[in-house]
């Protein structure tokens, strides 16, 4: 699986949301770990539905946790 064309913040958010777990944040959002895991490392796009979830577990318009680097 090559780089996404979709950057993230993800684990910046995790750290400025109380050191957020990686599970934590899979609980919060209903997907497994190294779901969280392969988006940080910008492995995997998200769904829209899924970014949407993440931005909201923390609080941030999702521009602030996605960006497209097309």
């Amino acid at each position: 699986m090559g780089k996404s064309l979709i950057s993230n913040t993800i684990r910046k958010q995790r750290f400025m949301h109380g050191e957020m777990t990686q599970q934590a944040l899979a609980d919060a959002v209903g997907v497994t770990r190294q779901t969280i895991i392969s988006l940080e490392q910008e492995k995997y796009s998200p769904s829209l539905e899924l970014a949407f979830k993440i931005a909201k577990v923390f609080e941030q318009p999702l521009d602030e946790v996605f960006s497209y680097k097309g």
